[in-house]
């Protein structure tokens, strides 16, 4: 039995050494990985754009947002919009952030008195909101010590739009179910025609009148259908059990997630095309997910990632669909709010399907 063991090890080890493709992937693929999520996956809170609104206009207002542009936390700035249309700022993704100084700052720090100072936080990431809440308060503190030497005048007054009770949950659900409708349509797609090649029926469905075409649409359509199911079991559990409030519009929801399939599904089939088992499907699958899941800002903002890898995000198209799925829910965000996301992933459907569709169809003619 021992020699049977050993020998059983031996082959399979063999078989795979020969492989050349899964050598690449098992030894090339965690490389990539390490290098590119190891700066990309980044806790730390930092580059929070705020939007300043200094109705004081005084030295001390002045002093105040220079505080807040120290180190690498808070960017202030000027966005070009009035304070009542600054929710469009938020749902447009300008800024993160609203620090408000009202008239009257300077003279109420110089009469000893109350000066409250508002600010109001986008509080769909309520981890990322909390701690900037706590870096706000830490700055006034420190200009109440350094610049003013009395005890605390300065009143934040904070706010947190779109999650009030600061529930990470509710980031959280709207990411899974973008990262859910990923994985299940790519994979299921990948595994099923390569399922079809490995023990040999593809060969035989090509024998038959069946067109290319017809083929190809009749194993990506079941795998869409599969994927809205998954992605209105996960949206019903997050809205029914965990109480998620749903603000926006199911039917662009459900419209924006079509066009997102054409992306997904059409990975699936590239994967196919470059794949001879299922198990270099499956692990190709996987290395496409994780990078696709830790780059989409799923876990940490991707403003706090390296400048290089937030260059290499936008080759994602699971980050704008996570951008979707959030301001929709969250915000309530309109297709007129999404369109830079709706155009990226209109061009990576389009680009990705097209390419995928022609690659496939050479393989199986």
């Amino acid at each position: 039995m021992r020699q049977t063991i050993l020998a059983l090890i031996k082959k399979e080890f063999l078989q795979v050494l020969r492989d050349f493709t899964m050598m690449r992937m098992i030894v090339v693929m965690p490389i990539i990985q390490m290098l590119v999520l190891g700066y990309a996956i980044n806790t730390d809170v930092k580059y929070i754009y705020t939007a300043v609104y200094d109705f004081d206009k005084s030295r001390e207002s002045r002093e105040l947002t220079e505080s807040f542009a120290a180190g690498e936390y808070f960017i202030p700035g000027d966005y070009g919009l009035d304070l009542m249309d600054a929710e469009e700022g938020f749902l447009e993704r300008r800024f993160n952030a609203i620090l408000v100084i009202p008239e009257n700052f300077g003279d109420n720090l110089k009469g000893l008195k109350k000066a409250p100072v508002g600010f109001i936080v986008d509080g769909a990431n309520a981890n990322s909101a909390t701690i900037a809440l706590g870096y706000a308060n830490l700055i006034a503190m420190q200009y109440n010590r350094q610049k003013m030497n009395i005890p605390e005048p300065i009143e934040l007054r904070q706010k947190l739009l779109y999650n009030p009770e600061a529930e990470s949950v509710y980031y959280m659900v709207p990411g899974i179910v973008s990262v859910l409708l990923t994985m299940i349509t790519m994979m299921l797609t990948a595994m099923a025609i390569v399922r079809e090649r490995e023990i040999g029926t593809l060969e035989q469905l090509m024998v038959t009148p069946i067109t290319v075409p017809a083929l190809i649409l009749g194993k990506t359509i079941p795998f869409a259908i599969l994927g809205f199911l998954e992605m209105s079991i996960a949206l019903a559990f997050g809205v029914l059990w965990f109480g998620i409030p749903f603000v926006g519009s199911w039917w662009l929801l459900y419209a924006l997630a079509l066009i997102f399939l054409f992306t997904t599904l059409g990975m699936g089939m590239f994967i196919s095309t470059i794949s001879s088992t299922q198990q270099q499907a499956m692990f190709l699958t996987w290395f496409f997910s994780i990078f696709a899941l830790l780059t989409s800002g799923f876990f940490a903002p991707i403003s706090n990632m390296p400048q290089s890898v937030q260059y290499l995000t936008y080759l994602n198209p699971l980050r704008y669909f996570m951008v979707i799925v959030r301001g929709i829910m969250m915000k309530g965000a309109g297709a007129g709010d999404l369109i830079p996301e709706i155009a990226a992933m209109v061009a990576f459907g389009t680009v990705i399907f097209t390419f995928s569709w022609i690659r496939l169809s050479k393989r199986v003619a």
